[in-house]
């Protein structure tokens, strides 16, 4: 593996993916020891050809020798071209490329909903653009995902819940969307994208842990009530992560008791 020599990657310090895969690269010889350094040190004066703003949106790369930056998957593109050299032409084949472009900026653009930035940071003059497009495409993958994960466990609680349909589990799902939006719309519109984003991570995250319950239920045959159980914990989880991150938005607690009451109501609509 060869490493690419005299280039510092540019990562977002208020990242938590940002500062892994950045210290993942260097720790694996994939760049200098000394190739990686957070866009919010750097001075205007140390690098000027370099886009300050795309650089918060875009992980930037610049070359020491010649100054040359580049951004986003490209700057991916040329770290692994050089450690992985039989890689390159596959970044060479343009429909792989348009593809990663679109799949780089769909997770560069909601990175800190995913993975939100802790309380201190966000003070740095430049922060990451909002890209509306990326967002709504997060909010409806996340819906989506989260409705088919729903679906599929909702038999498993037979029994103890009425069996929903799938359109069910799709119209509960979006209809927190709407319900939450309305309220946050009401609190602070400014961070209405903000708080939508965070909160679809949250339902994502949580259907993601009922899937280990799904696959072992084809072979693993426990009791409705332990998987009423798993429920239940995993939902207890989200209400603390939902508070969690309702401040570090600073919005209260109104949105988290709005999130139980829509909960509330839809399980008395079911019941």
């Amino acid at each position: 593996m060869s490493r690419l020599k005299n280039h510092l990657i540019l990562f977002d310090a208020d990242c938590p993916m940002c500062r892994l895969y950045t210290e993942a690269m260097v720790k694996g010889g994939m760049l200098d020891p000394d190739g990686r350094a957070p866009y919010q040190d750097l001075t205007e004066q140390a690098c000027p050809m370099v886009d300050r703003q795309r650089a918060a949106n875009e992980i930037a790369l610049v070359s020491l020798e010649s100054g040359e930056v580049s951004y986003g998957i490209q700057s991916l593109f040329k770290v692994f071209a050089s450690s992985f050299p039989v890689l390159k032409p596959l970044f060479l084949f343009k429909p792989f490329v348009w593809g990663m472009t679109k799949l780089y900026a769909f997770i560069s653009f909601n990175r800190r909903v995913i993975i939100p930035a802790p309380l201190a940071t966000g003070t740095f003059q430049i922060q990451p653009s909002l890209r509306l497009e990326y967002r709504i495409a997060y909010l409806i993958f996340s819906w989506f995902i989260t409705a088919s994960i729903h679906s599929a466990y909702s038999p498993l609680l037979k029994g103890l819940a009425p069996a929903g349909s799938a359109v069910m589990e799709y119209l509960i799902c979006g209809g927190q969307v709407f319900f939450q939006g309305a309220i946050i719309g009401l609190i602070d519109r400014s961070k209405r994208w903000d708080y939508l984003g965070n909160m679809m991570s949250i339902s994502l995250a949580g259907a993601l842990l009922l899937l280990p319950a799904v696959f072992k239920a084809n072979w693993l045959h426990l009791p409705a009530g332990f998987y009423a159980a798993w429920f239940l914990a995993i939902a207890g989880a989200m209400l603390l992560e939902h508070i969690r991150r309702t401040r570090l938005l600073q919005l209260g607690w109104t949105l988290s008791a709005s999130w139980v009451l829509y909960r509330i109501l839809v399980l008395l609509f079911i019941l």
